[in-house]
C-alpha cells in the first residue's frame, strides 16, 4: 500500500513563500511521476504541477507558472512545491499525487495514489 503525506502549509501573507513536503512510503516512488493538486472551496480539484520520475522533466498549470517550483529527492522519497509570490487566490488544500505508469497527465484521472492534503491560506 503506497502512503503519502502532504506537509508544511500554513497561513501566509499575500506574497510570501511556504515549502510543502509529500512523504512516500509503502511501494514504488523512484519509478514514478509525482504531481500537485490543489482544491478551494467550491470548486474542482485543478492540476498545479508536475515532475517526472527522474526529475528532469516539469509541467506547471499557467496560473502558478514562474512562481511556483516542483522538484523531487528520490533517495528521501519526497517531493516538493516551494511556492513564491503567493496570491490569495493561491488558498486551498493541496494534494501530493503519484502518476500512473506511462502516464503524463495534467487531470486526476492520470494519477493513482493521493494523500490527505494540506491547508494553505493566504490572506490579503
Amino acid at each position: 500500500q503506497v502512503q503519502l503525506v502532504e506537509s508544511g502549509g500554513g497561513l501566509v501573507k499575500a506574497g510570501g513563500s511556504l515549502r510543502l513536503s509529500c512523504a512516500a512510503s509503502g511501494g514504488t516512488f523512484r519509478s514514478t511521476g509525482m504531481g500537485w493538486f490543489r482544491q478551494a472551496p467550491g470548486k474542482e480539484r485543478e492540476f498545479v504541477a508536475r515532475v517526472s520520475r527522474d526529475g528532469g522533466n516539469t509541467i506547471y498549470a499557467d496560473s502558478v507558472k514562474g512562481r511556483f517550483t516542483i522538484s523531487r529527492d528520490n533517495a528521501a522519497n519526497t517531493v516538493f512545491l516551494q511556492m513564491d509570490s503567493l496570491k490569495p487566490e493561491d488558498t486551498a488544500v493541496y494534494y501530493c499525487a503519484r502518476s500512473k505508469a506511462y502516464y503524463y497527465s495534467t487531470t486526476t484521472s492520470g494519477y493513482d495514489y493521493w494523500g490527505q492534503g494540506t491547508q494553505v491560506t493566504v490572506s490579503s
